[in-house]
């Protein structure tokens, strides 16, 4: 599974817009008919990021959490849906259990910037802790 589309993608042209309008229009109805269908689910939150729909993104995240409880991607997705939303102590939540399943490519979480609001958050220092000892294991 793909990580999400950052929600600081380029500007959608009009013609974008519609054409991913259309495509969330199309998944939601997959989606109706059979609410297990995780890889209709994963392009469905992705497009909702990239539209600005961080709550309906949220809501799929929470959905593919419990269908694939698991996997560190989905984690991963949920933490940065819940730093989009504002909910930071979640999204430290969601990101331990990432990181706790297997999430590494550090890389991209240190520049995401679907994550920037919890980077600020004071609840961060320790999951960079984390992280840096987790570095230390896998050298």
């Amino acid at each position: 599974m793909p990580e999400k589309c950052s929600a600081k993608s380029k500007r959608l042209t009009r013609k974008e817009t519609r054409e991913l309008d259309v495509k969330i229009s199309f998944l939601e109805g997959l989606v109706r008919r059979d609410a297990q269908y995780v890889e209709a689910l994963q392009i469905l939150g992705d497009h909702y990021t990239q539209r600005g729909r961080f709550d309906d993104g949220l809501k799929v995240d929470q959905q593919l959490s419990q269908l694939q409880p698991h996997s560190p991607i989905v984690f991963y997705n949920l933490a940065c849906s819940h730093s989009l939303t504002g909910e930071l102590n979640q999204a430290a939540s969601a990101l331990e259990r990432a990181l706790a399943l297997g999430y590494r490519d550090f890389t991209w979480l240190a520049k995401d910037p679907d994550l920037h609001q919890l980077r600020q958050h004071p609840l961060y220092r320790s999951i960079e802790s984390k992280i840096r000892k987790i570095k230390v294991e896998i050298a």
